[in-house]
């Protein structure tokens, strides 16, 4: 359940709540006339299954309500009311399993944002992951992958096109390319430090490292297991189910490679260089794809869910 907030001028509010009334999904509505003073206007709370929260919204945006005032959804933790039930039950589909796309692409533009927090934690997973490489520590390497916060911007590379946000698409690029780039220049730079106060030596990259090696030696594995994660980090944040997401970062090599391009650079191992940037770009690429794909599978569904409820909200046409 979700309570749809406006506060907008008085002409749109009198459309709006026309909308409302005529939706059989709106289980509770309230009004408070001239109560809004930023803008000047009324405001109005209106409770909404999650199904039904992208056709009201796409309709008040129709209106122009965006414009000239606000419109805010707000999930309802709790809520016991015999008509809220009778309403989730009438909208198509289950709530469970509905994505909000405003509140997906809000996220997404939070999210994907470059910032100093944004790039220290890339720094940080990055560095974990060369100190596991050296190590040879397969702790570590998942740590340094729970810890990299890249997933988000990659998904939304398939969320902008799908939504049609070039504003989007470049934020994510550019958050992507500069993250990478500053985290593995940084670590590089402390690699060859390292390596100059004799910390880190060639024979700690050139010894045998079964537990890491995989990092630069990808295959059609690294393909498979990139989709499927895509897939399911996508499924992740579009439900709001983000412990789903754990599962994502552990399975990924996205920051190990980087990790293991910062090391190899620094020791002239191009071999694995090589190898790095191709498991990083095939960990991209196959995420980028599955996510897209998903995304596009849901929004067909949920057209047609849509579609099956504006055939319900239309009148009856008359047989005269």
């Amino acid at each position: 359940m979700l309570t749809l907030r406006l506060a907008c001028p008085t002409d749109l509010a009198a459309a709006a709540l026309a909308l409302f009334e005529a939706d059989p999904t709106v289980s509770s509505l309230t009004i408070w006339r001239g109560a809004s003073t930023k803008p000047a206007g009324d405001v109005i709370w209106a409770d909404i299954p999650r199904e039904s929260a992208n056709d009201l919204v796409t309709k008040l945006t129709d209106l122009g309500v965006q414009k000239s005032g606000t419109i805010q959804l707000v999930p309802v933790a709790t809520w016991i009311s015999q008509s809220g039930l009778d309403a989730e039950r009438s909208a198509p589909g289950s709530s469970s399993d509905a994505v909000v796309w405003a509140e997906v692409v809000e996220r997404a533009y939070d999210d994907t944002q470059l910032t100093w927090t944004y790039l220290s934690f890339m720094i940080l997973a990055t560095l974990l992951a060369a100190i596991a490489i050296v190590t040879d520590s397969i702790v570590l390497v998942i740590g340094a992958m729970v810890l990299g916060p890249e997933f988000t911007a990659i998904a939304t590379l398939g969320l902008s096109i799908i939504k049609r946000r070039p504003n989007l698409l470049r934020q994510a690029l550019r958050t992507l390319l500069i993250g990478f780039a500053v985290s593995i220049g940084v670590v590089a730079a402390l690699a060859l430090a390292a390596k100059g106060f004799g910390f880190i030596t060639e024979v700690d990259v050139l010894k045998p490292r079964p537990g890491t090696e995989f990092i630069y030696s990808p295959n059609w594995w690294s393909f498979l297991v990139a989709v499927v994660a895509g897939a399911a980090g996508v499924l992740s944040l579009t439900s709001s189910r983000t412990n789903g997401l754990v599962g994502v970062f552990i399975s990924v090599t996205t920051i190990p490679a980087s990790g293991n391009i910062a090391i190899a650079l620094v020791f002239g191992l191009w071999h694995e260089v090589i190898g790095s940037a191709a498991q990083l770009g095939i960990n991209i690429g196959g995420m980028a794809i599955a996510g897209w794909l998903t995304l596009l599978f849901q929004q067909a569904v949920w057209a047609r869910f849509n579609s099956r409820l504006a055939k319900r909200e239309r009148p009856p046409q008359s047989t005269h």
